[in-house]
């Protein structure tokens, strides 16, 4: 009942928010997964795997993280959350260490649970310190050609620009390497020190992103059939990360004192059409 309850206000808020969503937008969907993250300990290996493959020869844009595999530290769930910690240390006895002087993890669905389709909510918490690089985000669940693949990313937030969530779409005639990438921002001035849901409707036709049920930017299919333009029409997973530094989450340097730093999660649920 509770999530059929959060399903129906959560369509009154986005259609009253948001014109572009009509009344009705959600009918027809159902809860297919979700992680509520209920029991202490490691994330469940059912639901979270470790993305882990970039660590020995540095991960990209630049970033100064190395992403630990079964270690508390850096991913739990304790007290109904799931945590994600970077922390400032060296882990140079693990036989993957690329020389970073910072850990954090990266939790995916891949191999586990991927969607093509539906409406994708995280209820989370970020972190804000300067060198801070919190996301939540989607890939192909096959991908091996980065832009062309296609990328989805429900929230990003960089610690030098406080408050400001981004909600992005890559393709490889969208993307920040050409300058042609299409995304759009809205500010949640206490992002840091409150939970919200960062949120995706994806349809054949359009992906839409919103915040607590307000929908604040859209990309729509052009219908060319162009895989370039349009590669959202196969399954994608779900991935949960602190970067730090990087060059856009360092753009301003980065903080030693920001360290460490949490993203707390509450659920995350994924709805999708049943007709």
């Amino acid at each position: 009942m509770r999530r059929s309850g959060a399903l129906a206000a959560m369509m009154a808020i986005w259609a009253t928010a948001t014109p572009s969503f009509a009344q009705d937008a959600l009918d027809g969907y159902r809860l297919v997964w979700s992680d509520e993250f209920e029991t202490p300990g490691l994330p469940d290996p059912a639901n979270w795997a470790y993305d882990t493959h970039a660590n020995a020869t540095g991960w990209y844009n630049n970033e100064l993280q190395y992403y630990a595999a079964d270690r508390p530290e850096n991913a739990r769930v304790e007290d109904g959350k799931l945590i994600i910690e970077a922390r400032r240390e060296t882990l140079d006895t693990l036989p993957d260490h690329g020389g970073q002087t910072y850990s954090s993890a990266r939790l995916v669905t891949a191999g586990l649970h991927s969607w093509t389709y539906g409406f994708f909510e995280v209820r989370a918490k970020i972190p804000c310190g300067k060198g801070t690089w919190p996301a939540i985000w989607m890939l192909s669940e096959n991908a091996t050609d980065w832009p062309l693949d296609g990328e989805i990313d429900i929230m990003e937030h960089v610690g030098h620009d406080k408050g400001v969530i981004h909600g992005t779409v890559h393709t490889e005639a969208f993307n920040h390497t050409r300058g042609t990438q299409r995304g759009g921002q809205k500010r949640v001035r206490d992002a840091c020190e409150a939970f919200h849901d960062y949120q995706v409707l994806w349809t054949p036709e359009t992906i839409r992103f919103g915040i607590d049920g307000g929908g604040y930017h859209e990309f729509r299919n052009d219908g060319s059939g162009d895989v370039e333009r349009w590669p959202f029409d196969k399954p994608f997973h779900l991935i949960l990360n602190i970067a730090v530094g990087g060059d856009w989450g360092g753009a301003e340097g980065v903080s030693e004192r920001s360290f460490p730093a949490r993203m707390e999660i509450e659920h995350v649920r994924v709805w999708q059409r049943m007709d």
